[in-house]
């Protein structure tokens, strides 16, 4: 087994199971570490491809500002709120429905008469990107940044508003 298929499978190990101790967590800030812990696993994923501006933009967008910000909430909104409803039917529903749609993406993987892969292009320089970000996509670019700053002033005030 060559390095980057070891890689692989560790990536894909530790990406699984953080997501699934995520879900399934008692603990909300156990469960927002986890899911922390599963953007690093698929920044790991894109670093494995060699896109290494996608990597990072990984591990500062989610890592860094989602799920910092969802441990923000938690640790100022009252502990009764963050409660997991009981356990019940829906459950089992839901692991059924998974095994089925995990079989179905097997069996299409597995019959696919797909080969190789094509050849990527040659990457952009990240300069590149970012001036087209600014110049061409600006308005999408503010759009974004005031979209989390609003979500961040939201939760602040949410939780001052549960504090009184």
């Amino acid at each position: 087994m060559k390095l980057v298929d070891t890689t692989f499978v560790v990536l894909a190990a530790i990406t699984v199971v953080s997501a699934i101790m995520a879900l399934e967590a008692k603990e909300v800030v156990y469960g927002a570490l986890a899911l922390a812990l599963c953007f690093v696993g698929i920044a790991g994923f894109f670093a494995l491809l060699d896109a290494v501006f996608l990597a990072m933009f990984q591990l500062t967008v989610y890592v860094g500002a989602i799920a910092v910000l969802i441990l923000f909430t938690v640790m100022l909104v009252r502990r009764e709120q963050w409660l997991k409803a009981k356990e019940g039917v829906f459950r089992l529903a839901g692991i059924l429905v998974a095994i089925a749609v995990a079989l179905g993406l097997g069996y299409l993987v597995y019959a696919s008469t797909i080969t190789h892969v094509t050849p990527s292009a040659e990457q952009a320089p990240f300069t590149l990107i970012g001036v087209q970000i600014l110049s061409e996509y600006w308005l999408a670019f503010i759009a974004l940044a005031l979209v989390l700053a609003s979500a961040v002033i939201g939760a602040v005030v949410l939780a001052k508003l549960e504090r009184d």
